[in-house]
């Protein structure tokens, strides 16, 4: 019987280590939509106080949109969160690959357990991610001709 070289078994790591990788990819596009629409909450957050600040006398209340943003800011948070913690489960999937092999044990059911973990957390990422769009868009008013 011909036994495999440890070349062989790295690279069919290596392969299953693949769709993974990509994923990771997926989730750093993710995450940099989700950073780029905090900063766009934050630099909105700040137009409107230094508008209600410049504008005291103005009868325009600013709070109403101030705990819009703050709630739209919290739930975008989360989701980042959430997408940090799924790359980090996708990591950690990939090094349990390398550990069983190099160890020598059965991971099958830790991987398992670990990439149910991240697709429920990244799961959840999205609803909150959902949530903020539908928040944001919700208040959109166009004007009708």
């Amino acid at each position: 019987m011909i036994q495999e070289s440890p070349i062989t078994d790295i690279a069919q790591i290596i392969q299953l280590a693949v769709a993974p990788v990509f994923l990771l990819s997926g989730i750093g596009a993710m995450l940099a939509v989700m950073t780029n629409r905090l900063s766009r909450i934050v630099d909105r957050a700040r137009r409107v106080e230094a508008e209600a600040t410049a504008h005291l006398d103005d009868a325009t209340d600013p709070e109403p949109e101030l705990k819009l943003l703050s709630r739209r800011a919290k739930l975008i948070g989360l989701s980042i969160g959430l997408c940090t913690i799924t790359a980090l489960l996708v990591s950690a999937v990939i090094a349990i690959l390398f550990l069983g092999a190099f160890l020598t044990f059965d991971a099958a059911v830790l991987v398992a357990l670990v990439f149910i973990a991240a697709m429920l957390a990244f799961i959840a990422a999205l609803v909150f991610f959902l949530r903020e769009v539908l928040l944001a868009t919700a208040g959109l008013r166009f004007l009708r001709r």
